[in-house]
């Protein structure tokens, strides 16, 4: 769908890698300053460390980053509604090395875009609904959500929101937007 709001202005707390785990320090950012000047693709998914989002989602957004980058894209953003500890260690066991990983531990961000679920039958707590979309100097330019979005969902689908859906998007967008002189 395609959209023109303003993405949520709220505060991420990153935790900044030390020479060991406490040596580390607590970073403020606001989203103001994540997203200015810069085309994002961002990508949201339940959870660090849970089966598909380990084992596909966040893998293959990595895979394919330098396709994004190709489309116009200036940075991927991986969101999750986990802490910046756990977001850190997540993508050292991965190998993540592009995808800038975004903790939402608060769920601040994913709250306000309206993709807070309760994932509380499975023990999760709250957690983000996937989805993807496309941020253009802070205005959601286009977004894509996973259907059957609801609290405790005994279903997780992951079709709409993969990197190669969104390449789609990204390829056909593109070749619109360009001008013959």
């Amino acid at each position: 769908m395609e959209l023109e709001t303003r993405i949520p202005q709220v505060k991420f707390v990153f935790r900044k890698e030390g020479a060991c785990l406490t040596c580390g320090e607590f970073e403020t950012v606001d989203a103001i300053e994540l997203f200015q000047g810069k085309r994002i693709l961002l990508f949201s998914l339940p959870g660090a460390f849970t089966p598909t989002c380990t084992t596909q989602q966040l893998p293959s957004y990595e895979t394919m980053y330098d396709s994004f980058i190709g489309l116009g894209i200036d940075d991927v953003y991986c969101i999750s509604v986990n802490d910046g500890f756990v977001m850190n260690e997540w993508a050292k066991q991965l190998g993540i090395e592009k995808i800038k990983m975004i903790p939402d531990g608060n769920g601040d961000f994913t709250r306000n875009m309206g993709m807070l679920v309760s994932k509380g039958n499975l023990g999760f707590g709250n957690r983000s609904w996937r989805y993807a979309m496309v941020v253009n100097d802070g205005m959601i330019e286009w977004m894509t959500v996973e259907p059957g979005q609801k609290s405790n969902s005994t279903e997780d689908p992951y079709g709409m929101t993969t990197p190669e859906q969104m390449y789609k998007y990204l390829d056909r967008y593109a070749k619109k937007r360009t001008v013959n002189f």
